[in-house]
């Protein structure tokens, strides 16, 4: 069956508003390492892993072993039983968190993750407002789009809560833009306490990317969130890190987006998601004692922690401190930036090459100004694929930041070959968009 049939046979049944990249859609059958292959058979070089989710490499044996002895032997429990793979991995995951007393609750997906912890947070505090960052995204449920400030990706204004937007996310846009690192921080801390002293009532949480993903690989000075930290615990307020995609390492420099702010120290909460699967449906929250012990009623999760899937996490986890995958993201990732940054110096669509670690963004405008050009990456991302290289988009509005996110075990020839092939596509997109 062609491609074209399988795309019928989407559109029929599947909601419309589950888009699909690229004009003809295509259907990935087969992944190795940083490649996958397509169901003509085409080899492409992986620089996007499924939305940041295959972490450490597709198909790594350790995780596949992994899965299928345990699917030999049980595949679902349910949390209302004892599960060892499970406390392995919250022991684990609660070490290596940086948080005193901390406490691992599994959910099945990033966007459940923040469920969790605004549940958490607002029954703590015993408030529904919450503080959220410009741009931001944090899922698509109900509650999670009640906190995001990216447009794009926030359907309906309804919401079981109020939500505060402050500045600090996007450092290079809006009206703090222009100021030094120090004076951005500054403004932005001026900014939280007078939305906290409108705010006219007892504000629950901030959550916050370290590094904002879908909002198109934005962050704000080192040091920001210590800062805002200070304001925070001025009121008794919490800070919830959503480390969905800068978790274990993707940053290079830090294990945890959160700790390029350390000077306040580790969050009240931290999600997680994506990466520790490595393709597998894992999620959750990490909190102290305090914060998640606090429930009034009973609480499960049918699939959060699921035998077969803590078993991929403990696996894909180990190979990745074995095989200083973080470390990796450093090192390959730094000459990525730094080679992108000098051949998009003179294309004049290329506003800014940004990011940190093996998570790096191209943000796109119409020459000579500074709008959005979300057509121009829409062309990028396809001159790509042509080219044999996956990437994807994302940023406000309408998606012109191109986003470079591989596995973490890229290697340098990898980096290098990506390299070429995305500076092609760009000046191919860049002539193309003009043109038409």
């Amino acid at each position: 069956m062609s491609g074209d049939d399988l795309w019928a046979r989407h559109r029929a049944v599947l909601p419309s508003w589950l888009s699909l990249y690229y004009g003809r859609p295509m259907e990935i059958t087969r992944g190795e390492g940083r490649h996958v292959w397509d169901a003509d058979g085409r080899r492409y070089l992986d620089f996007f892993g499924g939305i940041l989710t295959t972490m450490t490499e597709h198909a790594l044996p350790a995780v596949a072993e992994a899965v299928a002895g345990q699917a030999t032997r049980v595949l679902h429990t349910s949390t209302l039983y004892l599960n060892r793979p499970m406390v392995e991995l919250a022991e684990r995951i609660a070490e290596l968190s940086g948080i005193e007393d901390a406490r691992v609750f599994f959910t099945s997906s990033g966007t459940e993750a923040t469920d969790t912890a605004l549940l958490l947070a607002t029954s703590h505090r015993r408030s529904n407002q919450i503080l959220a960052m410009r741009n931001s995204y944090h899922g698509r449920s109900f509650s999670s789009v009640a906190v995001t400030g990216n447009t794009s990706w926030s359907p309906t204004t309804l919401s079981p809560l109020q939500t505060l937007y402050v500045h600090g996310s996007v450092r290079t846009r809006g009206p703090f833009a222009a100021l030094s690192d120090a004076d951005f921080t500054a403004a932005c801390v001026a900014d939280l306490r007078d939305v906290l002293d409108q705010a006219g009532g007892q504000v629950a949480a901030l959550i916050a990317e370290p590094v904002q993903g879908v909002g198109g690989f934005t962050s704000g000075p080192d040091g920001l969130f210590a800062a805002f930290r200070e304001v925070l615990a001025e009121r008794g307020i919490l800070w919830i890190s959503d480390e969905v995609q800068t978790g274990w390492g993707r940053t290079g420099d830090h294990f945890w987006g959160w700790q390029a702010h350390a000077a306040s120290g580790p969050p009240d909460m931290l999600t997680f998601a994506k990466g520790l699967g490595n393709g597998m449906s894992i999620g959750g929250v990490v909190a102290r004692a305090e914060v998640m012990d606090g429930l009034s009623a009973n609480s499960i999760s049918t699939f959060g922690g699921s035998p077969v899937t803590m078993v991929a996490g403990l696996a894909n986890l180990r190979h990745l401190l074995d095989h200083d995958l973080p470390g990796n993201a450093r090192r390959v990732g730094g000459p990525l930036l730094a080679r992108l940054r000098a051949s998009c110096a003179g294309l004049d669509h290329v506003r800014e090459v940004r990011g940190r670690g093996l998570m790096i963004g191209v943000e796109l405008v119409r020459p000579g100004t500074d709008r959005p050009w979300p057509e121009a990456a829409s062309l990028a991302l396809e001159a790509a694929r042509e080219e044999g290289l996956l990437i994807g988009k994302g940023g406000a509005p309408g998606g012109s930041v191109l986003r470079i996110a591989p596995p973490l075990s890229l290697t340098e020839a990898e980096a290098e070959e990506g390299a070429g092939m995305l500076e092609r596509a760009l000046a191919r997109a860049g002539s193309a968009a003009e043109g038409g």
